[in-house]
Protein backbone atom coordinates (compact mmCIF):
# COMPACT_ATOMS: atom_id res chain seq x y z
CA UNK A 1 0.00 0.00 0.00
CA UNK A 2 1.46 3.48 -0.84
CA UNK A 3 2.44 5.11 2.54
CA UNK A 4 2.48 8.89 2.21
CA UNK A 5 5.06 9.83 5.10
CA UNK A 6 4.95 13.68 5.13
CA UNK A 7 3.20 16.92 4.12
CA UNK A 8 6.32 17.15 1.04
CA UNK A 9 5.91 13.73 0.01
CA UNK A 10 2.21 14.04 -1.06
CA UNK A 11 1.71 13.41 -5.05
CA UNK A 12 -2.35 14.33 -5.66
CA UNK A 13 -3.82 13.13 -8.48
CA UNK A 14 -6.62 14.99 -10.44
CA UNK A 15 -9.26 13.20 -12.31
CA UNK A 16 -11.76 15.65 -14.34
CA UNK A 17 -14.56 14.04 -16.08
CA UNK A 18 -17.08 15.39 -18.41
CA UNK A 19 -19.52 13.04 -17.76
CA UNK A 20 -20.49 12.89 -21.27
CA UNK A 21 -21.97 16.38 -21.72
CA UNK A 22 -23.69 16.07 -18.01
CA UNK A 23 -20.47 18.73 -17.19
CA UNK A 24 -18.79 19.21 -20.74
CA UNK A 25 -21.72 21.30 -22.12
CA UNK A 26 -21.56 23.66 -18.99
CA UNK A 27 -17.68 23.43 -17.77
CA UNK A 28 -14.52 23.76 -20.33
CA UNK A 29 -13.25 20.87 -18.49
CA UNK A 30 -10.09 20.74 -20.28
CA UNK A 31 -9.64 24.30 -18.26
CA UNK A 32 -9.95 22.70 -14.95
CA UNK A 33 -7.55 19.87 -15.95
CA UNK A 34 -4.84 22.75 -17.10
CA UNK A 35 -5.72 24.60 -13.73
CA UNK A 36 -5.36 21.56 -11.24
CA UNK A 37 -1.92 20.72 -12.62
CA UNK A 38 -0.77 24.10 -11.43
CA UNK A 39 -1.88 23.39 -8.18
CA UNK A 40 0.81 22.11 -5.40
CA UNK A 41 0.85 18.74 -4.92
CA UNK A 42 -0.66 18.09 -7.76
CA UNK A 43 1.63 15.12 -9.71
CA UNK A 44 -0.98 14.49 -12.54
CA UNK A 45 -4.36 15.75 -13.79
CA UNK A 46 -6.35 13.72 -16.22
CA UNK A 47 -9.91 14.39 -18.37
CA UNK A 48 -12.00 11.43 -18.72
CA UNK A 49 -15.09 11.19 -21.05
CA UNK A 50 -16.77 8.94 -18.31
CA UNK A 51 -14.30 8.10 -15.18
CA UNK A 52 -16.54 5.54 -13.67
CA UNK A 53 -16.82 3.46 -16.54
CA UNK A 54 -14.00 0.52 -16.99
CA UNK A 55 -11.45 2.11 -18.76
CA UNK A 56 -11.48 5.60 -16.51
CA UNK A 57 -11.11 3.39 -13.93
CA UNK A 58 -8.20 1.52 -15.21
CA UNK A 59 -6.99 4.90 -16.54
CA UNK A 60 -6.86 6.07 -12.68
CA UNK A 61 -5.22 2.81 -11.70
CA UNK A 62 -2.41 3.25 -14.17
CA UNK A 63 -1.83 7.06 -13.06
CA UNK A 64 -1.45 5.71 -9.77
CA UNK A 65 1.37 3.52 -10.23
CA UNK A 66 3.08 5.73 -13.05
CA UNK A 67 2.85 8.75 -10.75
CA UNK A 68 3.17 6.79 -7.59
CA UNK A 69 0.03 8.93 -6.19
CA UNK A 70 -0.94 8.92 -2.68
CA UNK A 71 -4.35 10.72 -3.05
CA UNK A 72 -7.07 10.63 -5.23
CA UNK A 73 -9.45 13.10 -6.84
CA UNK A 74 -12.35 12.80 -8.84
CA UNK A 75 -13.93 15.96 -9.87
CA UNK A 76 -17.54 14.55 -11.57
CA UNK A 77 -21.01 13.25 -10.53
CA UNK A 78 -22.17 13.29 -6.84
CA UNK A 79 -20.96 10.72 -4.36
CA UNK A 80 -23.92 9.52 -3.63
CA UNK A 81 -23.89 7.48 -6.85
CA UNK A 82 -20.12 6.78 -7.47
CA UNK A 83 -17.76 7.29 -4.06
CA UNK A 84 -18.02 3.72 -3.70
CA UNK A 85 -17.18 2.68 -6.94
CA UNK A 86 -14.05 5.32 -6.72
CA UNK A 87 -13.01 3.96 -3.48
CA UNK A 88 -12.89 0.38 -4.27
CA UNK A 89 -10.82 1.50 -7.51
CA UNK A 90 -8.14 3.23 -5.13
CA UNK A 91 -8.20 0.53 -3.22
CA UNK A 92 -7.76 -1.85 -5.93
CA UNK A 93 -4.66 0.22 -6.52
CA UNK A 94 -2.71 0.19 -3.34
CA UNK A 95 -3.93 3.60 -1.89
CA UNK A 96 -5.76 3.44 1.31
CA UNK A 97 -9.45 4.00 0.22
CA UNK A 98 -9.82 7.35 2.88
CA UNK A 99 -7.15 9.18 0.83
CA UNK A 100 -9.65 9.87 -2.40
CA UNK A 101 -11.86 12.85 -1.98
CA UNK A 102 -14.46 13.37 -4.68
CA UNK A 103 -16.06 16.86 -5.79
CA UNK A 104 -19.48 17.15 -7.02
CA UNK A 105 -18.90 19.18 -10.62
CA UNK A 106 -22.00 17.90 -11.51
CA UNK A 107 -25.31 18.60 -9.88
CA UNK A 108 -23.20 21.81 -7.79
CA UNK A 109 -21.67 23.42 -10.45
CA UNK A 110 -22.75 22.44 -14.56
CA UNK A 111 -26.04 21.61 -13.88
CA UNK A 112 -26.72 24.80 -12.21
CA UNK A 113 -24.73 27.13 -13.97
CA UNK A 114 -25.80 26.00 -17.67
CA UNK A 115 -26.35 29.27 -18.65
CA UNK A 116 -23.13 30.56 -17.66
CA UNK A 117 -20.24 28.47 -19.36
CA UNK A 118 -17.19 31.06 -18.40
CA UNK A 119 -18.88 31.18 -14.67
CA UNK A 120 -19.20 27.89 -14.07
CA UNK A 121 -15.41 27.02 -15.15
CA UNK A 122 -14.14 29.21 -12.82
CA UNK A 123 -16.48 27.86 -10.15
CA UNK A 124 -15.30 24.25 -10.71
CA UNK A 125 -11.63 25.77 -10.83
CA UNK A 126 -12.37 26.94 -6.57
CA UNK A 127 -14.31 23.15 -6.29
CA UNK A 128 -11.17 21.28 -7.29
CA UNK A 129 -8.81 24.02 -5.80
CA UNK A 130 -11.01 23.23 -2.54
CA UNK A 131 -10.49 19.45 -2.84
CA UNK A 132 -6.65 19.44 -3.36
CA UNK A 133 -6.27 21.75 0.33
CA UNK A 134 -8.44 18.95 2.08
CA UNK A 135 -6.57 16.02 0.22
CA UNK A 136 -3.76 17.35 1.37
CA UNK A 137 -5.11 16.62 5.32
CA UNK A 138 -6.48 13.37 4.24
CA UNK A 139 -5.26 10.45 6.46
CA UNK A 140 -5.26 6.63 6.17
CA UNK A 141 -8.34 5.26 7.87
CA UNK A 142 -8.89 1.52 8.76
CA UNK A 143 -12.78 0.63 8.72
CA UNK A 144 -13.16 -1.01 12.57
CA UNK A 145 -15.70 -4.38 12.46
CA UNK A 146 -17.87 -4.56 15.23
CA UNK A 147 -20.03 -7.67 15.95
CA UNK A 148 -23.63 -7.11 16.27
CA UNK A 149 -25.70 -8.74 19.19
CA UNK A 150 -28.88 -10.33 17.68
CA UNK A 151 -30.95 -8.67 20.14
CA UNK A 152 -33.24 -5.64 20.47
CA UNK A 153 -34.37 -3.47 23.07
CA UNK A 154 -37.93 -1.72 22.63
CA UNK A 155 -38.38 1.22 25.08
CA UNK A 156 -42.30 1.92 25.69
CA UNK A 157 -44.83 -0.44 25.99
CA UNK A 158 -47.13 1.17 24.29
CA UNK A 159 -49.23 0.10 21.09
CA UNK A 160 -46.04 0.82 18.98
CA UNK A 161 -44.05 -0.54 21.20
CA UNK A 162 -45.50 -3.93 21.42
CA UNK A 163 -45.90 -4.01 17.98
CA UNK A 164 -42.14 -3.76 17.17
CA UNK A 165 -41.59 -6.29 20.00
CA UNK A 166 -43.72 -8.70 18.40
CA UNK A 167 -42.91 -8.07 14.76
CA UNK A 168 -39.03 -8.11 16.11
CA UNK A 169 -39.41 -11.37 17.87
CA UNK A 170 -40.79 -12.96 14.26
CA UNK A 171 -37.93 -11.94 13.04
CA UNK A 172 -36.13 -14.15 15.53
CA UNK A 173 -34.93 -11.79 17.79
CA UNK A 174 -34.37 -11.80 21.65
CA UNK A 175 -36.65 -8.69 22.88
CA UNK A 176 -36.37 -7.04 26.13
CA UNK A 177 -39.27 -4.61 26.34
CA UNK A 178 -39.65 -2.00 28.59
CA UNK A 179 -42.15 -0.04 30.07
CA UNK A 180 -42.13 2.45 33.22
CA UNK A 181 -45.73 1.90 33.58
CA UNK A 182 -46.79 -1.13 35.66
CA UNK A 183 -48.89 -2.77 32.59
CA UNK A 184 -48.40 -2.56 29.15
CA UNK A 185 -50.71 -1.13 26.46
CA UNK A 186 -49.91 2.71 26.88
CA UNK A 187 -53.09 5.36 25.83
CA UNK A 188 -55.04 2.33 24.17
CA UNK A 189 -55.48 0.48 27.35
CA UNK A 190 -57.13 3.53 28.93
CA UNK A 191 -59.72 3.13 25.69
CA UNK A 192 -63.38 1.78 26.39
CA UNK A 193 -64.04 1.61 22.35
CA UNK A 194 -61.65 1.66 19.40
CA UNK A 195 -62.89 2.59 15.97
CA UNK A 196 -64.03 1.68 13.44
CA UNK A 197 -65.23 -1.39 14.77
CA UNK A 198 -65.51 -0.41 18.49
CA UNK A 199 -64.35 -3.30 19.71
CA UNK A 200 -62.81 -3.12 23.26
CA UNK A 201 -59.04 -1.80 23.12
CA UNK A 202 -57.96 -4.19 25.49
Amino acid sequence: MVKPEAADDLRIGVFVCECGLNIAASVDCEEVRKFAETLPDVAVAVLNKYTCAEPGQQEIKRHIREHNLNRVIVASCTPLMHESTFRNCVAEAGVNPYLFEMTNLREHCSWVHSSDRAAATEKAKDMVKISVARARLLEIQKEAEIPVTNKALVIGGGIAGIQAALDLGDAGYQVYLVEKEPSIGGIMAQLDKTYPTMDCSI
